[in-house]
């Protein structure tokens, strides 16, 4: 089965380049599963329900999530239903929901697990548990005969994000990391068969500090002022995400790629 995970889909003009992107490349990859990213949907602040339908028109199948996440309470609802296409971190305090779901495809179930790093959020300041007991945990509880089981790790470490992957090699079929939204070089199926990529990247304008404006941010930085993150809604668009091809038989995974594309 071909499962395709969009990175950190940022604001409006990420829901746009989705939105321009999804229908044709589902369509000439010939994918069976859609997972995005979701936390920076809205405005960078969670996911509110009109944009998830917008998305979900484009063609995005089940939506992970971040410290972002909880931020949008009409969303809460939907984090509590198991039922539902949209997930939190499970191991982030005050989230609601369980952080992972098995949902249904053509090809079997798939699990999929949204987890933070340790250190993620301002100032390192936002309270998770920790991810590895709570992946070990999870998988722990799942019956036999899964087609796949996806985890997202969603942390500012580089190297939280490459050790996940290698702990979770012959577990999972595909470990994705995000956050930073800057993609990394390095997608490859790790030794035992698991599809791994430190960083996806994002989908949002390309000139910009991660979607915001270089403005905002620079007067933050250099200026030492406190300011609000304005997102850059000029220039070109970019999109990113990695398509993986996993063996239902075994959920193990046979190659992963990584995709980009400027508009």
């Amino acid at each position: 089965m071909n499962i395709l995970y969009i990175g950190d889909v940022m604001a409006e003009p990420g829901v746009r380049v989705v939105e321009k992107m999804l229908p044709k490349l589902r369509q000439e990859k010939a994918v069976d599963l859609v997972i995005a990213q979701a936390e920076n949907v809205s405005d960078g602040k969670g996911m509110t329900v009109a944009d998830m339908k917008r998305l979900q028109k484009a063609g995005v199948d089940f939506f992970t999530g971040g410290n972002h996440t909880p931020r949008q309470e009409e969303l809460h609802s939907l984090l509590s239903d198991k039922n539902s296409p949209v997930i939190g971190p499970a191991n982030m305090h005050n989230s609601p929901g369980d952080g992972h779901q098995v949902i249904e495809t053509k090809q079997g179930k798939v699990l999929v697990v949204s987890l933070l790093g340790s250190i993620v959020g301002r100032d390192a300041a936002t309270p998770v548990d920790h991810p590895l007991h709570t992946i070990d945990t999870i998988l722990a509880e799942q019956p036999d005969g899964l087609a796949a089981i996806v985890v997202n790790f969603h942390g500012d470490y580089s190297s939280e994000k490459v050790i996940i992957g290698h702990y979770l090699d012959g577990r999972a079929s595909l470990v994705v990391g995000d956050h930073w939204h800057v993609p990394t070089a390095d997608a490859r199926v790790l030794p035992k068969g698991t599809a791994h990529i430190t960083d996806v990247g994002m989908c949002g304008t390309l000139d910009s500090s991660l979607g915001v404006t270089f403005e905002s941010v620079l007067t933050r930085w250099k200026d030492g002022k406190v300011v609000r993150n304005e997102i850059e809604g000029n220039g070109p668009l970019q999109f990113c995400a990695v398509l993986a091809d996993i063996d239902e038989t075994t959920a193990r995974a046979r190659s992963i790629e990584h995709i980009r594309h400027i508009l």
